[in-house]
This record gives C-alpha cells, structure tokens and sequence, in this order.
C-alpha cells in the first residue's frame, strides 16, 4: 500500500526551516551552557577542596607540638595544577617558617604587605582577610592574597598566607565559548545550504517558467517541462502549460478563421468568375465534339491517333471544368467515391497526356516494381488529379531535360507511389509549406495543387510527402494510400 506524505507549501517549509534553525541554536546554546556550568562548578569544587587541604597543612604545622615534615608543604603545592599559588607559614613574630617557596623561608613578612592586612582588618578582629594582588604592588596583578590568622585559646600562634592566582577559572569558559561560537557558525552555515537548496529547487523551476513566458513572442508558445511535485510550483509550471494550450488552440482557432476568410474571399472570386470559364470550356467541348463528327469519318491516315487526341482534349477540357467547380467551392469538405482502379494505368495515363511535353524538353520516364498490384478502391478522377499535379511539377523542374522515375511498391501494409525526378530539387524550408494554400514558388502558380492533393490524399487514409531526393539533385514525392483497399480480383 502506497503512503503519501502531506504536501507542504513553500510557507510552511520556510517556516520548519526557521524553526528548525532556531531550535538547533537554542538547543546548542543551552547545551553549552550547561555543559559549562558543569564545568566551572567541578572546577570551583577542585580548587576549593585544595586550598582547603593547604590551609589544613599549614594549621597542623602551627599547632603541632612534634615535628613535621618541611617538605610536605612545598610537595603538595608543586602537585596542584594551580597557576601561581604560593603558602607561606608565618609565626607570631612575622617570620616565615615553612613556603611553598623555599626561598623565602627565614625571612619577614612584606611589612607593607603586614601593614595593609592589618589595615583591612576591624577593630581586633582576627578574620581572614584578602586583599588582590595589586593593592600589594605584587608582580602578578590577578592574584589574590589570603591573609588567615591561626589562634588556640585566644592565643595568635601564627599566619598563613595565601598568594593564588585563580585566572584559570575562565579557562573553561574561553573555552566553550568558542565551541558555542564554532557551533552558531556551523548552525548558520548548514542553514545558509539548506536555505540555497531550498532556493535553487524553487528558484529554477521558476526561471524556466519565467524563459518560457519571456520567449512566447520569439519561439512560439513552447511547454515547459512537467514537474512532479504537489507544491505551489507544481501548480504553476501546470497553470502554465494550461495556458500555453489554450493560447495554441486560439492561434490555431485564428488560424482557421484566417483560413476561413481568404476562403471566403476566393469562393467569392471564383463565383464572380465560374460563368466566364465555363462558358469557353463549353465552346471547345462542343467545338471537339464537331471535329470528331465531321473530320474524323473522312480521315485515311492517322485516324487513330487524330481520335485519341480529340479524346485526351474532351478529357482535359472536363477535368479543367471539374477542377473550376473545385476551386468554386475550396474550403468544402472533399467527396470522393471510391472504385476499384489500377494506379499504375492511372500513371500511364497521366504520363500519356504529358507525352509531348517531356519528349520536347528531353525527360526520360523509368517505371519500377510493375509486378506489384496495384488495383486499389480510389477515386480515380481526385487521385488522377493529385498525379497530374506531381507530373506538372517535375516537368517545370526539368526544362533542359532530365529523368522521372515513378516506383511502385508494396510497405508496411502501405501501397506506395513514388515519384523521383532530376531537377533542381527542393529547399527543406520550403518542403515544409508547400502543402498550405497559396504557397507557391512558381510566378504561374496559385499555390493551391499539392494542397488539394494533399487534402485528397489523406480523404483516401493517406499520405503524401515532399523532400530532396536520396541521390541529389532532385525531389521525390511519395503517395502511400491503405493496401486494405487493394481491390481482390
């Protein structure tokens, strides 16, 4: 079973990303500080516990009345980690009995030292006093002298003084202040990669978006690439590409309705011109019928061939008429009616027709794959006509002679027609458009015949395609109409 996770919104992850932030901060500040504390307070437990054990070492040795061991004093204090403390044991007369320092053993005490405890002191109390360091005029400022007096019974048997330097307290603090500071950097650092990551991911799907829109006016309304994401910029690359569909099917609409116009326009023009086409094509129907009736039972010689021609001329007279009903109503759906028709005498009778033509203008026709049926359910009259067109375009491409080949082939369940011919071929730019109407290269042309083949090619399930040929120079052109047509003798 599939689990989804709750889509989060850019606001809430930007949010968990601040919260998050500052929960690591306050979390490691608060460790740190505890962790300092712990430490301080072990510290503090340490150099108590030694001073303590020093003083208790320096009273013994007042108040004991056997001897003692000198060196114990100067042992211990040597074994402590505490930078500058110094234990001096005085007696009543002010002379330093035993030192942590050996040198100063014999001597007197500071008298300036002795007159400024005294001074501190209230009345005849015998408290402890301290005094810093400086006060003294001592070398080293930070430390602190204890100035403790040891009495039995009201008797002053003595002093000890204490010279500390307890600096090293803030050891432990230098030192995690700086790890809280290596963490609030690290902490920013980790914030400052999720937030380019975060960035970055919503960042560049918006620039995509953002080049899209910016190049709608130069490359055309382009898509941009699918996210799969559930998030706000998921939802725009998708509004996105919602409105680039539907600006393409109102261009497309506007298409057509420009399509529409000039159809309508042209409708219009060949109405205006129908009667005035009509009526000569009439005349020379009429005017063909009569040279057959009269000189054709009177001709010996050549009969045959005077007969055909008025034939191929009645032909073409009706196919000009046809075509003219044709162009009079452009833009109406094509109807066809299908009829079992041999393609390949089809070509044979379009290349009859331009017989003449090609031999003046020195073009030899090759035909290939004749064994191949070729009898299919067209409409012979539409295709005859698209073949026409093909055969007309080759000849004009050929002026000072050349070949036109014409295949015939069986492919993919596709019967084929392809015409092959060696003139000065076809632009790949331009074999894109010449299927739209009214493009035309040619300063006789009206640019409407391989639009009308194209639309009657594909009326039969077809194709048709233009294209520079295999072996240059030339254009081939290629048919293809449903084998399931093929017509089962």
């Amino acid at each position: 079973m599939r689990i989804e996770l709750p889509v989060l919104s850019l606001k809430a992850k930007l949010i968990g990303l601040i919260v998050a932030l500052l929960a690591l901060t306050l979390g490691a500040e608060m460790l740190v500080s505890l962790k300092a504390e712990e430490v301080i307070v072990k510290t503090t437990q340490n150099k108590v516990k030694d001073l303590a054990s020093v003083i208790q070492i320096s009273v013994q040795e007042l108040t004991s009345v056997a001897a003692t061991d000198r060196d114990r004093l100067q042992n211990y204090v040597a074994r402590l980690h505490t930078r500058g403390l110094e234990v001096s044991i005085a007696s009543n007369q002010d002379l330093i009995i035993n030192s942590s320092n050996p040198k100063l053993i014999g001597a007197a005490l500071n008298p300036d030292m002795v007159r400024a405890l005294l001074a501190t002191r209230v009345g005849a109390s015998r408290d402890p006093v301290a005094v810093p360091a400086s006060m003294l005029g001592l070398a080293d400022p930070e430390s602190t002298v204890y100035f403790i007096p040891v009495e039995v019974e009201d008797h002053l048997l003595g002093y000890v003084e204490v010279s500390a330097n307890f600096s090293d307290f803030d050891q432990p603090l230098r030192d995690y202040r700086l790890r809280l500071l290596s963490l609030g950097v690290a902490i920013f650092a980790l914030g400052l990669v999720f937030a380019y990551i975060i960035a970055e991911r919503y960042v560049e799907p918006i620039h995509a978006v953002a080049a899209a829109a910016g190049n709608i006016a130069a490359r055309g309304l382009e898509p941009v690439p699918e996210v799969r994401r559930r998030d706000e910029i998921g939802l725009l690359t998708r509004s996105f590409n919602d409105m680039v569909s539907q600006l393409r099917r109102a261009r497309e609409r506007e298409q057509e309705l420009n399509q529409l116009e000039r159809f309508t326009a042209l409708g219009q023009l060949a109405g205006a011109l129908a009667h005035e086409i009509k009526n000569p094509l009439n005349f020379i129907s009429l005017a063909l019928d009569q040279l057959r009736t009269r000189y054709g039972p009177q001709l010996t010689r050549g009969r045959e061939e005077f007969m055909r021609q008025l034939v191929i001329m009645k032909d073409e007279v009706r196919r000009l008429s046809e075509m003219v009903q044709t162009f009079l109503h452009y833009g109406q759906p094509i109807e066809i009616h299908p009829a079992p028709t041999d393609l390949r005498a089809l070509v044979g009778g379009v290349l009859a027709l331009s017989e003449s033509k090609m031999k003046s203008q020195s073009i030899e026709v090759a035909e290939e794959g004749m064994e191949v049926p070729a009898v299919l359910s067209v409409d012979a009259e539409k295709v005859r006509t698209c073949f026409v067109n093909v055969v007309g375009n080759a000849t004009q491409a050929m002026p000072d002679g050349g070949a036109l080949r014409i295949k015939f082939a069986q492919d993919n369940g596709n019967f084929v027609v392809r015409f092959s011919d060696t003139g000065k071929g076809i632009d790949p730019q331009v074999a894109e458009h010449v299927f739209e109407p009214f493009f035309t290269t040619k300063r006789e042309g009206i640019g409407l015949g391989l639009f009308f083949s194209k639309a009657i090619v594909e009326k039969h399930g077809g194709t048709i395609t233009i294209g520079p040929s295999e072996v240059p120079p030339g254009t081939t052109v290629t048919f293809t109409f449903p084998i399931g047509g093929v017509h089962k003798q």
